[in-house]
């Protein structure tokens, strides 16, 4: 895709929905059950004009940060039909990214669409039964389930052809992935937004508390800390969240922040010799669990990881342990840590 064309001036009406926008941004980015991090996307329709958050901005940061870079809806279909993926820099603001949901953003006929990482919606969205248990909780709503695909064209093509019979549908859910809503008006968006999270929210499992004797022996000899966040521990002390963790990658962030294995040592091992077995080359994993004891996290983790991290436990505390999970497949994880678009999301994210 060409680099978009300077948008014409914002008349005021334009200017104050585009503020509204960024407070609700905001607001969204601000709760960690909607967001971790730099993922999460919004977009607003003005005139010919898509506005859509820059890949690697924090929602939480929308009304300090420019984020929001315009690109002509014209110029997103081209891409669309010629199968070329949205990540050039726009030419109007050249130190942003388009965000890698351009795609999706752009196919969908409501002015305002809010995609989220919703800790709620991937609980059910990582299920082999979801779509079942989604249809009593989402029942009267305009809903569609998407099956996975990977983000870009890809997955705006999937939607596309999910709601080409129903048009009017406003609420997607993500399968491995997340929630999109949308709507006329930020308001409509952030109201509809708000009763999904209510009709799919799921209360957490109770975990045994860590083994603080383990792991304090851990931390006075190595580069390793005790987690701020105490929920944490539960990706050690939890027998359910172990077995999910063993299984596989549930959700792209997980394999981009956290790696496709999680680390994970018995009690023994993590005493007497904790840093050689986690060690590859001269990188050390961002955190590990130490099986019936909790986690520890490494010094030099970044506030990406830490936060995808804090999501992955909130997500295996809500969910059950006679639930059959789809996992990524090996072919799906390598296509995300091998280059595309997820490759480009990365770079955007590290900037």
């Amino acid at each position: 895709m060409k680099n978009a064309t300077q948008p014409k001036p914002l008349h005021a009406q334009h200017g104050r929905d585009l503020l509204s926008l960024r407070d609700l941004s905001a607001r969204v980015g601000g709760d960690p059950l909607l967001v971790q991090a730099g993922n999460g996307n919004t977009s607003i329709k003005i005139e010919a004009t898509l506005w859509i958050k820059a890949s690697g901005k924090w929602l939480v940061h929308a009304l300090q940060e420019e984020m929001f870079v315009p690109i002509e809806l014209a110029e997103v279909q081209e891409s669309i039909r010629t199968d070329t993926e949205v990540t050039q820099r726009n030419g109007a603001k050249d130190d942003l990214c388009p965000s890698i949901e351009t795609a999706m953003h752009a196919i969908l006929r409501h002015r305002v669409v809010v995609h989220v990482h919703s800790i709620n919606a991937i609980a059910w969205a990582i299920r082999l039964d979801g779509p079942e248990h989604l249809k009593e909780r989402l029942a009267g709503l305009r809903w569609r389930w998407i099956p996975y695909a990977a983000s870009g064209i890809r997955l705006a093509r999937e939607i596309e052809i999910a709601v080409a019979p129903v048009p009017e549908t406003d609420v997607l859910v993500l399968g491995n992935h997340g929630l999109v809503i949308c709507g006329d008006d930020c308001n409509a968006a952030e109201k509809l937004l708000r009763e999904v999270e209510q009709r799919l929210a799921v209360t957490p499992r109770p975990v045994p508390r860590p083994d603080t004797r383990v792991l304090g022996t851990i931390a006075r000899s190595s580069q390793w800390r005790f987690p701020d966040v105490d929920l944490l521990h539960a990706l050690g002390t939890d027998a359910v969240s172990r077995r999910i963790l063993k299984g596989g990658v549930l959700y792209p962030c997980q394999a981009i922040f956290l790696g496709q294995t999680m680390p994970l040592l018995p009690p023994a091992v993590a005493v007497s010799k904790f840093a050689e077995p986690l060690r590859r080359g001269d990188k050390a994993p961002p955190f590990v669990a130490v099986e019936k004891t909790g986690v520890m996290l490494n010094e030099k983790m970044t506030g990406a990881e830490r936060a995808t991290l804090i999501g992955l436990a909130q997500v295996t505390q809500r969910t059950e342990q006679t639930a059959q999970l789809r996992y990524l497949k090996g072919s799906e994880v390598s296509k995300l840590l091998g280059g595309g678009t997820h490759a480009y999301a990365c770079r955007c994210e590290s900037r």
